[in-house]
């Protein structure tokens, strides 16, 4: 028997919004099971289980914003159902009938009457003057801008600390102040901000750049795509991202996160990839791994990843489980781009503009499609040698595009 707790859907994100339960208690789920859908300052997401098991308990209702963390439900076997919830919220579902209260009891059974809060001593009995108060950052923001004071408050989280379910009926939330789901740019740039400022204040980037000769690719791709019908021709960015995922599997030291205790590399290749989200910002799922893949699922899974990305339906695996990223802007004109490390991860690849150009062709000048390849690692995990390393990997990959 386990708590399934709320999510971290990136680096981004200290809190999320219970959208939707698509379980009931009672209900058989197998690992890998969309069983709620949470919604973050970027996109809803499908949040899937991590383990078989029975739904014996939901802790918290839907439309509820919950920090990370916080026991959502409970998986076991059956046997629990009905037991009360440990995870310290409201449990809903099937319930054995009460007994019935005697006198003493009654006074405390009324049924409007809300149940009491987790027992914590007060603030003043655990602080000294000028202590700073414990809360989790989601709490300590909200508090923030409703101008509610945290020591005039008790904490139910670890520790007595303050959490948010902490500050619900502190303050009340008119209807035209009540957050609301779907996209709002102004979270979604807040959330792209502190993920971004974390990155390049906590990780020392080293960026490295090349241009890349596609004149063989460019051919190849022209011959493949002519027996194909429409809907199965492939794009040069399933090229980009097939050479990348194959050069991440040989240079481990760029495939994988980096942690309290140090650099831990990633068993399998899960290649992020920027997308464009049509409101503003962008999010960065993952294609899980992506070296095994052939050119035409991989660009498959690429057209549906944008689709889903842009229409809703992503995974909570596809958001988490990234192991690196691709940002691409060569649809934006762009000829160049360095990216910043999304953290964990401590590699960024950046994939500029495909465009004719002069290149040095043996003795001579020929005008060639080519590309501005960029790489930004972590200089924790790696130096540029190995940087230059990995980015002439791909360039040798790609120009033999029949083996990828």
């Amino acid at each position: 028997m386990s708590d399934f707790l709320m999510p971290s859907l990136g680096a981004d994100m200290d809190s999320g919004r219970l959208v939707e339960w698509k379980v009931q208690p009672g209900d058989r789920v197998s690992k890998g099971q969309v069983i709620a859908s949470v919604e973050t300052a970027k996109a809803v997401m499908d949040v899937e289980v991590f383990e078989d098991g029975v739904v014996e308990a939901l802790y918290v209702t839907e439309d509820t914003d919950v920090d990370v963390g916080t026991p959502l439900a409970r998986i076991g076997d059956g046997s629990g159902m009905g037991q009360a919830a440990s995870g310290g919220g409201a449990e809903y579902g099937p319930k054995p009938e009460p007994a019935t209260p005697t006198a003493p009891e009654a006074a405390q059974t009324e049924p409007d009457r809300v149940p009491p809060e987790p027992a914590s001593p007060p603030a003043s009995d655990k602080r000294s003057a000028g202590e700073r108060v414990p809360a989790s950052p989601a709490a300590r923001r909200k508090a923030r801008e409703e101008g509610i004071p945290l020591s005039q408050l008790r904490g139910s989280g670890p520790d007595g600390a303050i959490v948010l379910r902490d500050l619900q009926g502190t303050q009340p939330t008119s209807p035209k102040t009540r957050p609301t789901a779907g996209f709002d740019p102004a979270q979604m740039r807040a959330a792209i901000a502190a993920a971004m400022s974390r990155s390049k204040r906590e990780i020392p980037h080293y960026y490295l750049a090349t241009t890349v000769d596609l004149h063989a690719a460019e051919q190849w791709l022209a011959d493949y795509n002519e027996h194909e019908p429409p809907e199965n021709r492939l794009l040069l960015s399933a090229l980009f991202m097939k050479a990348t995922a194959l050069a991440l599997a040989r240079y481990s030291e760029l495939n994988g996160h980096y942690g309290e205790d140090g650099f831990v590399a990633a068993t399998q290749v899960n290649l992020g990839m920027a997308v464009h989200l049509r409101g503003g910002g962008l999010v960065a799922p993952a294609i899980m791994d992506a070296d095994t893949l052939t050119l035409p699922e991989l660009m498959h899974q690429l057209r549906d990843l944008v689709r889903r990305a842009r229409g809703g339906g992503l995974r909570l695996s596809e958001m988490t489980g990234g192991t690196a990223t691709v940002t691409a802007l060569g649809d934006r004109g762009v000829d160049t781009v360095y990216g910043v490390i999304y953290p964990p991860q401590v590699a960024m690849i950046g994939i500029g503009r495909a465009r004719r150009q002069p290149l040095a062709v043996e003795d001579g000048i020929a005008v060639r499609l080519a590309v501005d390849l960029s790489l930004a690692a972590d200089h924790r995990v790696c130096d540029g040698h190995l940087g230059a390393l990995f980015l002439n990997e791909i360039e040798q990959l790609l120009q033999q595009p029949e083996a990828l």
